[in-house]
């Protein structure tokens, strides 16, 4: 069957000439007045007002079912999803920062809804734009058959690539290339309590972290996002590869509903995870690149899975190292951890076969007194400082480790 996937370019389309003397220079915008999801006869009907047109694409994707809406681009400044008034067919709206020069807009599905037309209705005396999406109920089959992206010129530039670099064991005598991962950002906020999110905050501390590596010496850093952008999972990990990184820490505060989590944790990879709390917050950090409407289908590489197996065997002792370093790091700030401070778990973004990687949960946006940890200037250089020092004092060792590997 056909993929239902419709794309369609709006550039201004249907403007009148007084609509076209206007400045269209500056984004468009949100018009929530506008904006609501309707249950229809066998259906639902998903209207978006925009302040003028923008290109932009619609298709759907499957497990779980989500509507996509792509714009080039649109201002999502005052555009609230909790403002729209949604059917039951649908479960949840998210807008927001894709990619740089994208903005997307995602409807959770509460069953299987295919795109039957899409319209962008324009008037012509403001130049304001509504795009009508209808859906019309179908089967699983249909849907899983109809779902995802087509190829569309235009539409699917991958994101700006860095030139690949191939990197031997670091021994200890030039710089150690460390790349900070700012856990979300984008239309994933990540964690929210008390007014905070965990994409703002852990951009403020890699931010930081980074300047404090950069002032001790012996650093190179490298931030897979410097903004409040989009990076899917697969390109957070393929920046680290492409920059030829010696380590990789990925930044994040998370919040709990069940228990009283406190105080730092560092996460290596395993198959299993160590416990249950840490097998919920990898699926729940993994799921990332889904709640942004990501398609993640692909197909797993028998031989390919076995090389990299082989290149953990050397990889993961290193990362297990690490995470004890920045364990004693912080501990020797004189800052909290968790009672349990080193976790392990099957988070998508550590699985490089080649680069130690680990995950830090700086602290809980469940727990009030993390919060305001991560909200004093003072805690975060402190704990940067701690992290700075682990990674000193495991570059020392791993290198002396290197060179009984190579005798």
């Amino acid at each position: 069957m056909i993929r239902i996937c419709l794309a369609v370019a709006i550039c201004a389309m249907g403007l009148s000439a007084q609509a076209q003397g206007r400045d269209l220079s500056a984004l468009a915008r949100v018009e929530m007045a506008q904006t609501r999801i309707d249950d229809i006869s066998g259906g639902l009907r998903v209207r978006l007002g925009l302040s003028q047109g923008v290109p932009f694409r619609v298709f759907t994707l499957d497990e779980p079912a989500r509507l996509v809406l792509d714009f080039r681009e649109v201002d999502w400044r005052g555009a609230d999803p909790a403002l729209i008034d949604w059917a039951d067919g649908a479960r949840a709206v998210r807008m927001g920062t894709f990619r740089p020069g994208w903005s997307r807009m995602v409807v959770d599905l509460g069953g299987p809804f295919a795109v039957r037309t899409t319209e962008a209705k324009t008037d012509t005396a403001s130049g304001k734009v509504v795009i009508e999406v209808i859906l019309r109920e179908v089967s699983e089959e249909e849907f899983a058959a109809a779902a995802g992206a087509a190829p569309l010129p235009g539409w699917e530039v991958d994101q700006p690539g860095l030139p690949a670099v191939k990197k031997a064991r670091q021994t200890g005598e030039e710089k150690l290339l460390v790349v900070l991962d700012p856990g979300h950002g984008g239309i994933d906020p990540g964690a929210e309590a008390d007014g905070d999110n965990e994409k703002t905050l852990m951009l403020r501390f890699a931010l930081e972290l980074r300047d404090h590596l950069l002032r001790a010496g012996g650093f190179d850093v490298a931030l897979t996002r410097e903004e409040d952008k989009f990076v899917s999972l697969e390109r957070r990990v393929a920046i680290a590869h492409e920059l030829g990184a010696d380590v990789f820490l990925s930044l994040h505060a998370d919040a709990l509903s069940e228990g009283r989590a406190t105080g730092a944790t560092v996460y290596t990879l395993s198959d299993s995870a160590s416990d249950e709390a840490s097998a919920a917050l990898a699926e729940r950090h993994n799921r990332a690149n889904i709640l942004a409407g990501v398609d993640l289908t692909e197909s797993d590489d028998v031989v390919a899975d076995v090389l990299m197996d082989l290149a953990r065997m050397e990889t993961q002792p290193r990362a297990d190292q690490l995470a004890q370093a920045i364990r004693l790091g912080i501990k020797e700030q004189g800052l909290p951890l968790n009672s349990r401070p080193l976790r392990s778990a099957g988070f998508s973004v550590l699985k490089s076969p080649d680069i130690p990687s680990i995950l830090i949960e700086l602290g809980f946006l469940s727990s009030q007194s993390d919060l305001e940890h991560l909200r004093d200037a003072e805690w975060r250089a402190t704990m940067a400082a701690g992290i700075r020092d682990a990674l000193q004092a495991w570059r020392i060792a791993d290198a002396a480790a290197a060179k009984l590997v190579r005798q």
